[in-house]
This record gives structure tokens, sequence and C-alpha cells, in this order.
């Protein structure tokens, strides 16, 4: 997947335009960001900035990636491309400079996720493969965080790979669910590959494999008694609790003890307070309820408000897919082209709706934080013309220099403990968000040049 390839196709025409019309060198600054934040809040999670990077570093157009362009075909049936601008391609000195918000971050609309900095043509290729990085993960660390808060504090599994976009959606979904908040997940290669923790025991086809559910039961606890978690609702839900009880006795006679039962249907609340109790009846107060079934944040709320006696929650569909807004719809736009003076040439992309006017300069977020490291204010200011304000930090920081990945290496746990403790501040209140006045005067030049009203 590690390739200039990973684009649209349009990317690769204008970057030959750029070459044609002698513009490919010259230098240019890019922001990638969102206009509104996710699912109807005021923030988000950065995911995925770190992958973005890794994909940047040494990026090359290969052999075989230059002779599938010039099989290429335009409508008069001759080469899309010519000879000349795959040569170019091919000796490509990647000089980007990239900056980014670290992963973890609380992320605030029309910042900057990403600056990608350098010619013209090779921002330009970069794009589509940065925005499908970082948009998704970003999407679904968000939409972790929010079921993560709305479970109170429950742990939350990520169990959606079978209804993914495809392995490689899984795989990123469960990455960045992780980030968000979650535990674990029962996608085993993102364990393997980024070191989350794997859970998982078994599904009805188990249960309905043998004669009995108790058969089933005790067939499942002797073959993995350190691994006892049983779904009960194959048949009936509550006879199910009662069989999984027999198997907790027999399983804690051999030195081991049931570790949870499992709920997938019917009305969670009410068969959760009644599995609890007879779970405590039976001795087993210490054995989970696990509740699963296209759970989502409004049905997680409601079911804490009805009283439901469930411990860990199973989230698949609802998180892997973010189906309550299945794209972040993040851009990424020009914001300053170099004269050949040194000066910059600010653009701005404009738009009758005023949410698309896009921010000019060579953006940077100063953030301010108090003594216990609380975002207390953002603040959006053009690099080039002002400096950053004194007691505050620059959000971006260096991820790419010269085509290779400078951002440091920060473990995935690392990346999730700021996470949640980023999401946590926003339950004390939105920080301030301003942007800087020298942005907001340049935009109405700008504005006014082009016949708008500033």
């Amino acid at each position: 997947m590690k390739s200039p390839l990973l684009t649209d196709l349009y990317q690769l025409t204008m970057g030959y335009s750029y070459w044609k019309q002698g513009m490919a060198e010259q230098e240019a600054v890019f922001h990638l960001f969102f206009r509104r934040a996710p699912f109807g809040g005021d923030a988000a999670i950065v995911a995925g900035t770190g992958p973005a990077s890794e994909f940047l570093d040494g990026l090359r157009f290969s052999e075989s990636d230059l002779a599938y362009l010039g099989l290429l075909k335009g409508a008069d049936g001759e080469g899309l491309f010519e000879s000349g601008y795959l040569a170019y391609l091919a000796g490509l000195d990647w000089q980007l400079e990239v900056d980014a918000i670290p992963e973890g971050e609380l992320v605030f609309p029309n910042q900057p996720l990403m600056r990608i900095r350098g010619p013209l043509l090779q921002c330009q290729l970069v794009e589509t493969a940065l925005l499908n990085l970082v948009n998704f993960q970003t999407l679904v660390a968000t939409q972790a965080a929010r079921l993560c808060a709305a479970a109170g504090g429950d742990p939350i599994f990520e169990f959606g790979l079978r209804r993914a976009q495809g392995p490689d959606g899984g795989l990123s979904a469960s990455r960045a669910a992780y980030i968000g908040g979650c535990v674990g997940t029962s996608n085993v290669l993102a364990g393997q590959l980024y070191g989350i923790p794997v859970k998982g025991t078994h599904a009805h086809s188990w249960v309905m494999s043998f004669d009995t559910e108790l058969e089933a039961f005790e067939a499942y606890a002797a073959s993995m008694p350190n691994n006892a978690v049983l779904l009960v609702d194959t048949y009936d839900t509550l006879e199910g609790v009662r069989n999984a009880v027999k198997v907790g006795h027999k399983l804690r006679a051999g030195g081991y003890e049931l570790l949870g039962i499992r709920l997938d249907s019917g009305d969670l609340a009410a068969l959760s307070i009644e599995a609890r109790l007879i779970l405590d009846e039976a001795g087993l107060p210490d054995t989970k309820i696990i509740a699963s079934n296209d759970l989502d944040v409004t049905k997680i709320r409601d079911l804490k408000a009805a009283g439901a006696r469930i411990d860990i929650w199973g989230v698949g569909t609802m998180l892997v897919t973010a189906a309550e807004q299945p794209a972040l719809g993040g851009v990424y736009k020009l914001g300053a082209l170099r004269n050949r003076d040194g000066s910059w040439k600010y653009r701005i992309k404009l738009s009758n709706d005023r949410i698309k006017v896009s921010n000019p300069g060579v953006l940077q977020v100063a953030r301010t934080r108090d003594a216990e490291g609380k975002v207390i204010e953002d603040l959006l200011f053009n690099e080039a013309e002002s400096r950053l304000p004194e007691g505050s930090s620059e959000l971006l920081v260096p991820a790419v220099r010269s085509g290779c990945r400078v951002l440091p290496d920060v473990s995935i746990d690392e990346i999730r403990e700021q996470a949640m403790k980023s999401w946590a501040q926003l339950a004390q209140g939105s920080p301030v968000v301003r942007i800087d006045e020298g942005i907001e005067v340049i935009k109405g030049q700008l504005l006014k040049t082009n016949g708008f009203a500033a």
C-alpha cells in the first residue's frame, strides 16, 4: 500500500500539468483539516498522522509504478503522460517538510492536522493518501472516545472486523478504536501489528454444533478453562445463564473461574439485571456480563440509564464504520505559494458557503495549557507573519523532513493515554479557539480582491 499510486488520477494529471507549465518546483504550503467536528460535537481526537508520516518516509515511484502510468491512455488513444514526465517522477527528490499534530491530541475545526510544505507537485501528489490515512482514523478514534464516555468508564471491546470496509479498513479501525479508549479488539492481526490486547471466545455456531447448550458450554470450558466466557443467548437466554452457572461451578472445582457471559440479543437491560441476580445467587459475583448487539452511543446511554447490569461492552459495526457519520470530511487546501523573491503569495478557497472559505497563510496552532496540562486556548496564526505567543507551544510539530520521517516514536499505549486524557477535558468545558487577527486581515483582503464581501 506504500506507493505514490495510492492516489486519485487527478493528482497525477495536475502534477503533469504543473511540470508542463514549469511550476513543479514552486514552493507551496497545503493544510489538511476538517471544517466541522464529527458527530455534531465540538472537537475530535486526531489519529492517523503517525501512519501518514510513515507513508511519506522514503516514498518513491517504483519501476512497476512508472510502467503502469506509461500504459494509461488519453481520449485520443495516445499515452496520457509523456516519457519526460515519467522520467521526472523516476528521479524525484522528495523534499517535503511536513508538520503534524501528534496522535491523541484534541483538535478543533479549521486547525491543520497536517501542514505540507515543499515543491508544488510533490505536495499535490500526496494529498489523497494523507486524507485517507488521517480522515478515517480520526473519525473512528473520536467515535471510540464518545462510546467510552457513554459507558461511563466501563471497558469497551472493538468487535468490528467482520463488518469493516475491507481488511485495511478493519486494521485502521482497530488501531484507531484502541487509541480512542477501547481496551481491546477481536482483530488478531491488529493485535500482532500494533500490540493491542486481543479478546474473544466462541460464537453461536459452537453451541449449535452440540446436541445441547450445556454440553457445548462444558466442552468449551474443558478446552479453554482459562478463557471461559460463554455466549448464553443461542436458545433461551436466562436458561443459558443457568447452564453457564453449572459450568462455572465445575470450573471452580478445577481451580478456574467463569470469567463472563455474553448477551447478544433481546432486552439487554432486563436480561442483564436478571442474569446478575442468577450469577450472584449462585456465588459467582465476579463473573462479568458482556453485552453486544449493534450497540452505539445512544443505546449504551439508554441502557445505563435503565440500570442495566452490564460490565463490559462489545461494539462492532457502529464503531468501525462510524455509521452515525461515516466520513470526517477532512480537506486539503493550498494556503500559500512562494514568489521568486522569497515572499509568500497567499491563497484562499472561496465559496458562497461561508464555512468552505479557507484560511490563507502558513498556518500553525498555538496551544496554551494550564499547570496540569489542560488546554486553555488555541490560536490559529500565520507563521509567516506572526510569532508564537508567549506562554504557548506549537501544536504542529516536525513529522517529515526531506522525505524522511522525524516524528518521535510513541507507543500506541502512550497515544491512547493522551487521547483519553484529552477527551476527558471536554467534560470540563471546551477551550477557547481563536483565529489570529492577521489571518482575518489577509482573508478580508483576498475576499475583497476576488469580489466577495469580507
